[in-house]
């Protein structure tokens, strides 16, 4: 199974978790520096519900924007 969005195609993307060590200038430091850089993976958030489509219910992994926007029909 993907983990992608059955309806608009959502899928995970890659981003950085950036660690930041320092004293800020307006604390009296002299500024934030960058330590260390990770990458990491952001996730839909991603529900299997059953949904009509053509007067059958099937299952499918629909994001929950698409069920908040009531892009899908539950059934």
């Amino acid at each position: 199974m993907a983990r992608e969005c059955d309806i608009c195609g959502k899928a995970a993307t890659m981003g950085n978790r950036i660690v930041r060590h320092g004293l800020a200038k307006a604390k009296g430091g002299i500024g934030l520096h960058t330590t260390g850089i990770t990458r990491r993976k952001f996730s839909p958030n991603l529900q299997k519900i059953r949904v009509l489509e053509n007067g059958n219910v099937v299952r499918r992994t629909v994001c929950t924007a698409c069920i908040r926007s009531e892009k899908v029909k539950k059934g």
